[in-house]
């Protein structure tokens, strides 16, 4: 029997990194202000690395996915596998030349990563999908607050994470005109 509601648990453990960072901060902050010598100075390093941990989870809590989706994303050595019954593929991370979030016609968001001349779309609710982030965050220039705002509101026009050989995210107005 639990006694925590599952909603309540899926929240608890959406927002666990950033929570554990918290405590960590607070656990470093005891220790810089009560203790003296070098355990000061590790309060103060703790501090530190918990804010960076803190930080991180409250990204990874805001970069929601939805559950339920067609599929199953899965991410390794620098290569995202979708697999589906129609439609999945392969990415390399170094064959990427563009990676966009667009609507689909149901709602929901889309993950477009687009390669010379192929193109994977995978929606954001499949399962492990949430490894995106860290894919994200491998591509030098990408922008993590544009992809959580179009995973949270599917815009109507795509939305650019990142292009290859440019660190500037376009605005969906020039990705009319391109």
């Amino acid at each position: 029997m639990s006694f925590i509601r599952p909603e309540a648990a899926r929240g608890l453990a959406r927002w666990r990194e950033a929570m554990i960072g918290a405590a960590v901060v607070a656990l470093g902050l005891y220790w810089a202000i009560e203790s003296l010598g070098i355990i000061r100075w590790v309060g103060a390093a703790l501090i530190l690395a918990g804010l960076a941990l803190t930080w991180s989870g409250i990204q990874r809590a805001r970069f929601r996915t939805g559950r339920g989706g067609l599929g199953v994303v899965e991410v390794d050595e620098r290569q995202i596998t979708y697999l589906a019954p129609v439609g999945g593929g392969i990415a390399s991370l170094e064959a990427l030349t563009h990676v966009s979030v667009v609507a689909s016609r149901a709602g929901g968001a889309y993950w477009r990563f687009d390669m010379a001349g192929e193109r994977l779309s995978i929606p954001a609710s499949a399962e492990g999908a949430r490894a995106i982030f860290d894919v994200l965050t491998a591509l030098p220039g990408a922008k993590v607050e544009p992809a959580i705002r179009a995973l949270n509101a599917p815009p109507d026009t795509p939305v650019t994470i990142w292009r290859k050989g440019s660190g500037a995210v376009d605005t969906p107005a020039a990705i009319e005109h391109s």
